[in-house]
């Protein structure tokens, strides 16, 4: 369902539901041609969408990424992505300084 409310899609009958655009939890999916398509973790979605959608940071921002797992390096990567001018990792784990 689009944010207008409005089912598009069905299967025998029953709607094919999907939330903000994305279908990741569910059984089945409507998709561009295979050819444009791949498939992300959740935790990539996360880390890049709460950069580019929510946070919005401009080019030369410095960002900080919390955690290092894929989510963090995902958000890195937005900011990466965006242009900022320095990317902060912050993490507990002292190994994961690695992947950065």
């Amino acid at each position: 369902m689009i944010s207008d409310g409005k089912i598009r899609f069905f299967k025998d009958g029953k709607p094919i539901y999907h939330f903000l655009g994305t279908s990741t939890f569910n059984e089945y999916t409507v998709v561009s041609p295979r050819d444009k398509v791949c498939v992300l973790s959740y935790g990539i979605s996360t880390g890049l969408g709460a950069i580019l959608n929510v946070a919005k940071p401009t080019k030369g921002s410095i960002v900080a990424a919390f955690g290092l797992g894929a989510v963090g390096l995902a958000a890195a990567e937005g900011a990466r992505i965006v242009g900022a001018s320095r990317i902060v990792p912050i993490d507990l784990n002292p190994n994961r300084f690695g992947k950065i």
